[in-house]
């Protein structure tokens, strides 16, 4: 067995499979650095990745179905942002509902595109670039969201702490009663902060069905959304932090393809758990550290439940 070229479709797997985890992680980072956490973001994720398939397979578009998935997700999210800021719901039990209402719906309107096909986001090696040894196909053979994200990353990042309303986000997240001295609308701020999250795992969710998987089945999320709430936490709401979380994640879910394409046997199963494990450990080696730079709305969270102020 070639281990160098294993480790690189491992990891060329990772960047495209950890893609979907990596939008649902920014927008989380987002939310959070607010001060309101969704675990609704694996139903954002299952709406956008419905509505991107729907609405591909009506318009031929790629395009057109990421941005329907994306708006997908933000609508729910959006939702989830009203009834935690505006009406101060429990923000853990209205996140679990705003997934088992995304399973709902989904379920009741995805069964007639089970077998629909579409025209999804094809893989476009980035000349001379591609070609680079080793890193060229890691990075550089990819479908377009999967180049979008590494845009994002930055991007978040720079509306995060360099512009005006990242302050104001932050702000939120940490101090939200000098946005009110200085005339904002926590609210206002915090739902907004919530609905760009659902937004982003929306586009995730759209990644999953139109560019990875190019399909749709029940509940083909499973449990990405999840996972992204748990890399924030560890990645310390950092959006390169997430990135490289994603990644590897994705390395992990990319790991059984690639041994079984070998011809190594392995239980598909087992490393099916492979992800999700790793989650566990790394929450149990880092989570009371991780838990103590939280945002300091966001620990009222885990401590004493919503903070809607």
């Amino acid at each position: 067995m070639d281990f160098i070229s294993l480790l690189q479709n491992v990891l060329a797997g990772g960047v495209r499979g950890g893609t979907s985890i990596l939008y649902a992680g920014l927008g989380e980072t987002v939310s959070e650095r607010a001060g309101v956490i969704n675990l609704g973001i694996e139903g954002s994720m299952l709406l956008g990745a419905l509505g991107a398939y729907i609405a591909a397979a009506e318009t031929g578009n790629p395009w057109v179905g990421a941005l329907a998935g994306a708006v997908a997700g933000a609508l729910l999210a959006l939702m989830h942002g009203l009834l935690v800021v505006w009406r101060g719901a429990n923000q853990f039990a209205s996140g679990l509902t705003m997934l088992f209402l995304a399973l709902g719906l989904t379920s009741l309107f995805g069964a007639a595109y089970v077998s629909r096909t579409i025209t999804p986001f094809p893989v476009v090696p980035i000349p001379f670039l591609s070609d680079i040894p080793f890193v060229g196909p890691i990075l550089f053979r990819q479908d377009a969201l999967v180049y979008l994200s590494y845009v994002a990353v930055p991007l978040v990042w720079f509306v995060l702490f360099r512009t005006k309303f990242g302050l104001l986000v932050r702000t939120a997240g940490e101090r939200s009663d000098a946005l009110t001295v200085n005339g904002y609308d926590v609210r206002r701020t915090r739902i907004l902060a919530v609905t760009i999250s659902g937004f982003f795992a929306g586009i995730g969710g759209a990644h999953l069905s139109i560019a990875y998987t190019n399909s749709w089945f029940e509940d083909m999320v499973a449990g990405r959304g999840f996972i992204a709430v748990a890399l924030v936490i560890f990645a310390s709401w950092m959006p390169l932090r997430v990135l490289l979380g994603a990644w590897l994640f994705g390395a992990a879910l990319a790991l059984g393809p690639a041994l079984q394409a070998r011809g190594i046997p392995v239980n598909q199963f087992a490393l099916a758990v492979v992800p999700f494990v790793l989650t566990l450990v790394v929450l149990a080696v880092l989570g009371r550290r991780t838990i103590s730079a939280a945002p300091a709305e966001l620990k009222r969270v885990f401590e004493n439940g919503p903070s809607t102020t």
